[in-house]
């Protein structure tokens, strides 16, 4: 495998496109080394969970982590954006899929805390690719165990603060409910982004502001533009341990068909990456990009836009491990 860079001169970086096509060989995130490869150890370790047992309407997003692996082939190592170059300022590398019971979602939910353990033990941050958003609550204990409770930062359509959905406290509706009641998110620095569209009730928004979350719409997004959001969510986060959970359908279905719950209104690709763009100050210890479904999907499209999103948020992070280093 061509790399752009050998493990004795520093990490070992995706393969080079520019000598051998997009399209062959084994897709990783990114064409980069899976974490065997590199020694069993990584800085930002990507990591999927085909879980989607948790789903209250469409499913599939079971298969959204090698669907956004394929899409992110066309994924280059430089960031300009961020000027950077993520797989050069720290060691990237694909850790394979968490493989958890799709018909015991409690068993599931353990199986995820317990593999999300052993990575974090490891000193690798994770950049977790689902699933659905049920996989957001053993992650958050996990890393919680790590940082203490953690600021949250969830993109989304929806709240994901409800109760239960028949009866059961494991759903892909309920994890942020589940993380605030045990105790493992910072309910000083909770904010939803991106919400919209019809709700249960006016409780879901009373209930959802007990317990410490603010809000931004996805048409405050719009009115307020993306450096007013970016600014407000830096200042309610500070220099707190962040975890950033992104459910894809806080875009707007033209540009993520392929998601469960799809809801009018939502963002563009461009305003959610301008917006944790925003974030780089940020102390990002881990993220998720969930929801993809890819059998909803039309040319990729839901699946660039993760792609792209997880690139970006491992940016961030890479950047943050090698300021680290030099301090």
């Amino acid at each position: 495998m061509t790399t752009a860079a050998s493990a004795s001169n520093g990490p070992v970086g995706p393969v080079d496109s520019s000598r051998i096509p997009r399209y062959a060989g084994p897709a990783t995130f990114a064409r980069l080394p899976r974490l065997d490869e590199v020694g069993g150890r990584a800085d930002v370790a990507v990591v999927g969970v085909p879980f989607d047992t948790g789903v209250s309407y469409r499913p599939g997003a079971r298969f959204g982590g090698n669907a956004i692996r394929e899409a992110s082939r066309l994924l280059r190592p430089y960031n300009p954006a961020q000027d950077a170059s993520p797989f050069a300022l720290a060691q990237v590398a694909d850790a394979g899929d968490i493989a958890a019971n799709p018909f015991n979602i409690n068993e599931a939910v353990e199986t995820v805390e317990v593999a999300a353990d052993d990575l974090l033990a490891s000193g690798a941050r994770m950049m977790t690719l689902g699933g659905d958003h049920t996989i957001a609550l053993p992650l958050l204990r996990s890393v919680a165990k790590k940082h203490g409770p953690v600021a949250l930062l969830h993109f989304d359509a929806h709240l994901d603060t409800w109760d239960t959905y028949f009866g059961a406290e494991y759903t892909h509706g309920t994890p942020f409910r589940r993380a605030v009641e045990e105790g493992i998110l910072d309910t000083s620095a909770l904010s939803h982004v991106g919400t919209r569209g019809p709700l249960y009730g006016k409780k879901d928004l009373d209930e959802d502001e007990k317990m410490g979350f603010g809000i931004v719409t996805s048409a405050d997004v719009m009115r307020r533009g993306v450096d007013e959001v970016a600014d407000q969510l830096r200042q309610r986060i500070g220099d707190r341990p962040l975890y950033i959970s992104i459910d894809i359908d806080v875009l707007d279905p033209a540009h993520a068909p392929g998601t469960g719950t799809p809801e009018a209104g939502g963002l563009t690709s461009r305003e959610l990456l301008e917006i944790v763009r925003g974030l780089s100050s940020c102390n990002l210890v881990s993220a998720d990009v969930v929801e993809v479904a890819p059998a909803y999907d039309h040319a990729e499209i839901t699946c660039v836009a993760a792609s792209h999103t997880a690139y970006e948020l491992t940016t961030i992070m890479s950047r943050q491990i090698a300021a680290g280093r030099e301090a």
